[in-house]
């Protein structure tokens, strides 16, 4: 072998390997920030991407990678690695203990839910992103949960929530950062405050029950009177209604009685036309023995009361009449 084919080998092979390390294939979701002798020089897409080697190479950066011991425990590791996850990324922070207003420790743990949007920010701007993430989160957190009481932590999860992820999301924002949810998973306050906790409950249940009882008896009785209210005012409108009858029936037979006393007094004019008997003499007559004998009947009989008219004459002469009308009516 002579050295011209020694050399076009060594040619050959050298850019071969030129070749295949400036060839870069960047996944789906992925990206690569390209250092030219240690200056920024491009930011790789997905796809199929040419560099120089030697000269041009991949920036590092840190990744928050979780294990799980043998023994079941979770490790938390950084690792080093070329490639920026531009996918939405969850990080579940270990459990921490914070002291609310009411000077109460309790344990807290949260997700956070993240996106880098800018490589080159997330590369150059923080050292170390994950870790940068998670002691903001847990500082940010303390802050959050000191200005609150237990009773306000464990009732506004979602107003926690909502400003803890509104503070991250602007203090990540320079790193090339979105977060886009934040989750407190467990709030877990002391054992004795748990059991202060329960029997509060069960207190305020009772209470409640007590409430709920007291105001079931006030509507009943309520409705009770009101229906005895109602059937009053109904036994009063009947009462009233059967009175306005009576009265209205009374007053229809004693309109039955006049038209038919003013009937017989007309029939008894037109019968004694052209005579001398007079027609009131005989309606007096009339009055004057259903009078007596209306008296002498609730006098009863044994009774040692009689009663007789104060002018007799004037009976005597209303019969009189009433014989002369008799008469008249016969002829």
């Amino acid at each position: 072998m002579n050295a011209t084919t020694i050399l076009a080998t060594f040619v050959f092979l050298l850019a071969a390997v030129i070749i295949i390390k400036g060839v870069r294939i960047v996944r789906q979701s992925e990206a690569l920030v390209i250092e030219r002798l240690g200056k920024y020089r491009t930011t790789l897409a997905a796809g199929i991407n040419i560099i120089i080697p030697i000269i041009d190479r991949p920036r590092d950066i840190a990744w928050r990678m979780t294990l799980e011991s043998q023994d079941g425990r979770q490790i938390t590791q950084y690792k080093m690695r070329e490639r920026v996850d531009l996918r939405e990324t969850v990080f579940d922070f270990p459990k921490q203990g914070v002291i609310t207003k009411d000077n109460v420790v309790t344990e807290i743990n949260a997700l956070i839910y993240f996106q880098i949007v800018d490589p080159v920010k997330a590369v150059y701007e923080i050292n170390n992103l994950p870790n940068a993430i998670e002691k903001l989160t847990q500082t940010t957190l303390r802050n959050i949960i000191g200005e609150l009481e237990l009773d306000e932590c464990l009732s506004s999860r979602d107003t926690i929530n909502m400003k803890l992820r509104a503070i991250l999301d602007e203090a990540t924002n320079k790193w090339g950062v979105k977060v886009n949810r934040v989750e407190l998973q467990d709030i877990n306050p002391p054992v004795d405050i748990k059991e202060a906790m329960e029997k509060q409950m069960r207190a305020e249940r009772t209470r409640r029950g007590q409430i709920i009882e007291a105001e079931g008896t006030k509507r009943a009785a309520i409705l009770e009177a009101e229906g005895q209210k109602g059937a009053e005012i109904n036994q009063a409108e009947g009462q009233k209604q059967a009175r306005i009858l009576k009265a209205e029936g009374e007053a229809t037979a004693r309109l039955a009685i006049a038209e038919a006393e003013a009937e017989a007094i007309r029939r008894i004019a037109v019968a004694v036309e052209g005579t001398k008997a007079d027609p009131t003499q005989y309606l007096i007559a009339v009055r004057y023995i259903e009078t007596l004998e209306q008296i002498l009947r609730d006098g009863g009989v044994g009774s040692k009361t009689v009663f007789m008219p104060y002018e007799a004459s004037g009976l005597m002469s209303s019969v009189g009449g009433l014989k002369e009308l008799l008469n008249a009516t016969k002829d």
